[in-house]
């Protein structure tokens, strides 16, 4: 463009193409006498004349001024340029985004009206297990409305609503949504579907679309690269892909274009939903992903949907604006510390839930002037039951009531699949007595004044004293805890810990380790690395929340593959305890103590889980100053045992198979004379009642 714009005003005006390619055929010299020449570019001159070689404009003239112009300001404006070009690219594309509800009325005219919905999947039913099945139904009835295809072609378009899908973990929940969607969308493939989930997660999903070839493409909204048939979209949208792959807004809007199209899933994870779809008033740019996020999808499908449980939350706030009724929650573990964000995650799946609530007939008034009027009548209704749960274990009446009120979007397994399938879970309680170092740190504990600090403190010196060194409280044992850093005797957990990888590692057993907090981890890491002399990344496996989403699955797929070297996973307790298949391992170890029993449980079911091959042993580490804890913990439980599974009379729930009589490996440390001297209690399935009988706790 710059050589035509310096042709202008070389030549007379009325030299045209036309001109020159008439001259061209003429000797040219006429021309040039009359100052007509025939131009052409040498690259080493500038503009010369064909004919008589005139040199017209110099090459300098021509060519931008490199030596002149900074490094630094071609690289502005070619920033300025991307930009530019990026935020066209980003307004094309809106243009062609139309913001309308989803067609979900619409159903496809080529479907036969005869039969159930169970007809749409004539392959997959028969390979769902018996719970799968209800589930399926069940989904069915509470999202559409019915499962009578015909009846589905009578009712309204916002009939359906939402449910929970409330099945023990491992019991196989992602491919049971999976055969949903797919008979969902065979229906009505003008539906938008968008599944929210743990951002680790999210490449399980992938993975499982893929592993069950299933024809729906899934679009990753947390991926920062375009997947091939996304590139091919680009080009026929755009004419072109190159310069705005490495654009994060770009890439997020393609797919989005993508899934809008219909017939395909929408991921992205709680954290992006948050940043994406919630009110933000500084950042004006995330209008249009909001817009899109909370207008389009036709049905939110919420993963671990526990997650989501404060009311406060931005990200609550969000999922409570999208517009779709229908809404399905995944969890294995809806109750997770108390009723109030159980009410929360109720009233996210079924924003009706609080006007069901005063259907009951009960009066809260008198509770709420009790309150001082700082909940609602519905709230309050709540409050009244629950609180009559906890405080009496045997009130039937409150627990009755609130079944009634969940029984009709709550769908429940307790995990008998697992125990039919699998060979077999023993889960058992272990006290051990503190080495004396650690003896002594404990009872200076008290000198920390924050209580939660406390209990923090009780778990790092428990695994293994020098892991308080760092604390300024104890300050004064801080060469003497450097000294002991390499022994792992001088920790109860840890010494616990390398025995038991030892003999596991003989007989071909792999152990994964859960814990809390990152500290212990690392250093449990080191001591097997000089202990063992194993290696990271091949016999040593470790996984955080910092881990990338690919290298996170192959660290999955190298720990679960029986013919690798992999023999331990050290794993963070709240990155990797849902969602994710660690069925390589047989061993499972709970290093710390956690406050919510949920996480517990959703860290036992990487191991014990659909695929499972072996019979899975757990063990609970605790010493004498987290008892306590523990015993909040079974409370929890216990009180979540009561609302989901009364028949189990508030007991701690068991799942262990009646052929799992003992732990060979266990009774051999146990009765090893170096090492029975740790061990102060073993009790095998804890129960409220274990904890009561065992250590004298009354009032839990």
């Amino acid at each position: 463009m710059g050589l035509w714009e310096s042709e202008i005003g070389l030549t007379n005006s009325s030299l045209d193409e036309d001109t020159i390619s008439t001259n061209a055929d003429e000797s040219g010299a006429p021309c040039c006498r009359k100052g007509e020449h025939d131009l052409v570019l040498d690259e080493q001159i500038g503009l010369v004349c064909k004919y008589c070689h005139a040199v017209i404009l110099d090459i300098k003239d021509i060519m931008p001024p490199f030596s002149v112009e900074s490094p630094e300001r071609r690289s502005a404006e070619k920033r300025e340029r991307k930009d530019s070009d990026s935020e066209e690219t980003k307004n094309s594309m809106m243009n062609q985004i139309q913001f309308q509800s989803s067609a979900f009325d619409t159903i496809k005219s080529s479907i036969q009206s005869n039969g159930t919905v169970l007809d749409l999947i004539p392959n997959d039913k028969n390979e769902l297990y018996p719970h799968q099945r209800e589930g399926f139904e069940f989904m069915w009835k509470n999202i559409a409305g019915d499962t009578q295809i015909k009846n589905l072609l009578q009712l309204p378009a916002d009939s359906g609503g939402g449910c929970i899908i409330s099945h023990a973990p491992g019991t196989g929940k992602t491919r049971l949504t999976i055969v949903f969607l797919q008979s969902f969308l065979k229906l009505y493939p003008a539906c938008r579907p968008v599944i929210i989930a743990p951002k680790g997660m999210l490449l399980t999903w992938e993975q499982e679309f893929k592993k069950w070839e299933v024809a729906i493409k899934f679009h990753n909204l947390n991926e920062s690269k375009l997947s091939r048939q996304e590139t091919e979209i680009a080009g026929s949208v755009l004419g072109q892909t190159r310069g705005h792959k490495n654009n994060t807004d770009y890439v997020r809007l393609l797919k989005l274009y993508s899934w809008m199209k219909g017939g395909s899933v929408l991921g992205i994870s709680y954290r992006l939903f948050e940043q994406l779809a919630g009110e933000d008033k500084e950042k004006g740019s995330n209008k249009k992903f909001r817009k899109i996020l909370l207008e389009l999808p036709g049905l939110l499908v919420l993963d671990e949907g526990h997650t989501p449980r404060n009311s406060q939350s931005l990200m609550w706030k969000a999922l409570t604006k999208v517009m779709t009724q229908r809404r399905a929650i995944l969890s294995g573990t809806p109750f997770q510390n108390n009723f109030s964000e159980l009410y929360n995650t109720l009233c996210l799946v079924n924003p009706r839930f609080s006007k069901q609530i005063m259907e009951t007939g009960f009066d809260a008034k008198v509770y709420k002037r009790k309150r001082k009027g700082k909940c609602n009548a519905e709230r309050g209704e709540w409050d009244y039951l629950t609180n009559s749960i906890s405080k009496n274990n045997n009130d039937d009446q409150a627990i009755k009531k609130l079944g009634l009120m969940m029984k009709p979007f709550v769908h429940i397994h307790k995990g008998s699949i697992l125990q039919k399938t699998l060979p077999g879970i023993r889960d058992c309680l272990i006290l051990l007595r503190p080495t004396d170092i650690q003896r002594e740190l404990l009872l200076n504990i008290s000198k920390v004044e924050k209580f939660l600090d406390q209990a923090y403190l009780a778990s790092l010196i428990s695994i293994h004293p020098s892991l308080a060194a760092k604390n300024p409280e104890f300050s004064v044992y801080k060469k003497r805890l450097n000294k002991i850093e390499s022994d792992p005797n001088a920790g109860v957990k840890t010494r616990f810990l390398i025995e038991l990888i030892r003999v596991s590692a003989r007989l071909n057993e792999k152990v994964l380790i859960f814990s809390q907090f990152i500290d212990p981890l690392h250093h449990i890491q080191n001591l097997l690395k000089s202990h063992f002399s194993w290696n990271e990344g091949k016999e040593v496996i470790y996984m955080d929340g910092d881990l990338g989403l690919k290298q996170r699955q192959i660290s999955i797929n190298s720990f679960n593959d029986k013919t690798g070297g992999a023999k331990v996973m050290l794993a963070s307790q709240r990155a990797c305890s849902e969602g994710i298949s660690l069925v390589g391992a047989s061993r499972v170890v709970l290093l710390d103590v956690v406050w919510n029993p949920a996480v517990e449980r959703q860290a036992i079911s990487r191991a014990y889980r659909i695929g499972q091959e072996k019979v899975v042993y757990v063990y609970h580490l605790v010493t004498l100053m987290e008892v306590k804890k523990f015993a909040r913990q079974v409370e929890k439980e216990r009180i979540s045992e009561l609302i989901f599974s009364k028949e189990n009379g508030g007991e701690r729930s068991s799942c262990c198979n009646d052929v799992v009589k003992e732990d060979q490996v266990l009774e051999a440390m146990v009765g090893h004379s170096s090492l029975s001297g740790m061990f102060e209690k073993i009790v095998h399935q804890p129960k409220e009642s274990d904890l009561v009988d065992t250590f004298g706790f009354v009032d839990l």
